[in-house]
C-alpha cells in the first residue's frame, strides 16, 4: 500500500493547510485527501504542485509499505 507523509512534511515545516492551498492552487478537499491518506487517485500534476510548494521529493510525502497478508 502506498501511504502518505504529507502530515509529516508540513508539520517539519510548519505549513498549515490553509497555506498549503494558497502556495498550490489546489482545493483543500484534495489536501485533505492526501494528508489523512484517504484519498485514492492523486494525479501527477497535483503531486508535482506539492512537491514545488514544500520544496521536497515525492518519496518525501509517499511512502511503499508491503501489505501484510
Amino acid at each position: 500500500m502506498i501511504k502518505s507523509k504529507l502530515s509529516e512534511i508540513m508539520g517539519k515545516k510548519r505549513i498549515k493547510m490553509s497555506e498549503l492551498q494558497e502556495l498550490t492552487g489546489l482545493g483543500i478537499n484534495t489536501i485533505r485527501k492526501i494528508y489523512y491518506n484517504t484519498g485514492n487517485n492523486v494525479s501527477y500534476s497535483t503531486l508535482d504542485k506539492i512537491c514545488e510548494a514544500l520544496d521536497c521529493k515525492i518519496s518525501d510525502i509517499l511512502e511503499y509499505v508491503p501489505s501484510k497478508t
